[in-house]
């Protein structure tokens, strides 16, 4: 306690050198600067994840599974139908699927993303509230219909209605190929353009199109086969009790997936840009603290008099050195605590005024300012971060005090 009370008289009491006093605040400056960055970053990219997270019901069905190896389920109308029997809990099961494309509308060719699902998919995904043109509708008369994603209906100057039929070409599965006729290698089928979407995601917006189950299965030569099954619960089932309900019906070969797992790889590159991004941010606070190194030289030099007097009422060098040590410390851990502070007060300003704003025109954005989240768990890691780097920079310091510690009073 003797150290800690010494080290907290160096902290706020003020120095003989102006210079000193300055060199002090700066330190404490740069550091609280850096860490109130690292506060503010940290939770923009957790807006970014709550936002994420608050748009994922907007096409994403409640549930789906997937085929733990491979790329299909085999007989996955019969397991479409043995779960939707189970009427308490599921209220519509249905097979899709999934598979790259290329689409060809008057003349334009964009590779797609194909999803073939069946004629009640609304029970799944609500589908037409996100319809921005034409009509969701997967038929009309002989013709089957595709609502087009309004990325996709802009590469292919797509609109809906009966200008020209939207041309789907997908590669043969089975049979054997013949080189003299490289057109037979493709399965093709033609449908009218019913409508677009758009979700504000990019991942959904850019290349997807919605088409009859049986289209997508003639494409591919499927018959049962599905990519995936898709589920929607009755009101007030719980997501997590029912799937794990489905896994242990289902058994192993399956995986039950809620609308968070089915946007896991996005959620992913969010978590490493952010913890890449803290790292960045953190050797920032680390170099930021080099200058608490220069303020610990300076107190060192001005208080060699009182290190002499210490050493002389017997105080060991390893007193002297933690006395220093824990000067830098508290240094460190003093800017940290501002800039915490400091952090905590621009993410509720921005939270609440939403001051910053994105770039674009704001008729065409969805969020027009930067979205912020504050978690008690990043505060803990900063704080944490700040101590430590505030322990390594008073161990640095204390290197020099103790050297000064070892000479005579007369000689210091």
């Amino acid at each position: 306690m003797v150290t800690l009370r010494i080290a907290l008289r160096y902290l706020l009491s003020r120095k003989s050198h102006n210079a000193v006093n300055v060199i002090s605040q700066i330190s404490v400056a740069g550091v609280a600067v850096a860490t109130a960055a690292i506060v503010c970053v940290l939770s923009v990219f957790n807006g970014f994840s709550e936002l994420t997270a608050s748009r994922l019901s907007r096409i994403d069905a409640q549930l789906r599974i997937v085929p733990t190896s491979g790329k299909v389920i085999a007989g996955a109308d019969s397991i479409a139908r043995m779960l939707s029997a189970d009427s308490a809990v599921i209220s519509s099961a249905q097979p899709v699927v999934e598979e790259r494309a290329l689409a060809i509308y008057r003349g334009r060719q964009v590779p797609v993303n194909i999803k073939g699902v069946a004629d009640d998919y609304s029970r799944i995904a609500p589908v037409g509230d996100v319809v921005i043109d034409g009509e969701f509708q997967l038929s009309d008369g002989d013709y089957g219909c595709a609502t087009l994603s309004v990325g996709s209906a802009i590469a292919l100057g797509a609109h809906p209605g009966f200008y020209d039929l939207l041309q789907v070409f997908t590669p043969r599965r089975t049979g054997r190929i013949n080189p003299a006729a490289p057109t037979r290698a493709f399965r093709a089928d033609s449908l009218i353009v019913a409508a677009v979407y758009e979700v504000e995601q990019s991942e959904y917006d850019s290349d997807r199109i919605i088409v009859p189950l049986s289209t997508a299965r003639k494409l591919l030569d499927y018959t049962t086969e599905a990519t995936a099954i898709e589920l929607a619960l009755q009101p007030g089932v719980d997501e997590k009790d029912a799937a794990a309900a489905i896994t242990a019906r289902l058994g192993e070969g399956y995986s039950v997936l809620n609308r968070l797992q089915q946007q896991e790889q996005s959620f992913r590159m969010i978590a490493i840009e952010k913890w890449i991004t803290f790292a960045m941010l953190a050797f920032i606070l680390a170099i930021a603290s080099f200058n608490v190194v220069s303020t610990m030289s300076m107190l060192i030099i001005e208080k060699q008099s009182n290190i002499a007097t210490l050493s002389a009422l017997g105080a060991s060098p390893g007193m002297v050195s933690r006395i220093f040590m824990l000067e830098g410390w508290l240094i460190s851990l003093l800017g940290g605590i501002a800039g915490i502070a400091l952090g905590v007060i621009l993410c509720l300003a921005q939270e609440w005024g939403g001051f910053i704003r994105l770039n674009g025109d704001p008729s065409q954005l969805s969020v027009t300012a930067y979205p912020v989240q504050l978690q008690w768990a990043d505060l803990v890691i900063v704080f944490l971060l700040v101590a430590l780097i505030g322990a390594a920079i008073g161990a640095v310091a204390s290197r020099f005090s103790a050297r000064l510690s070892r000479l005579r009073p007369a000689e210091a």
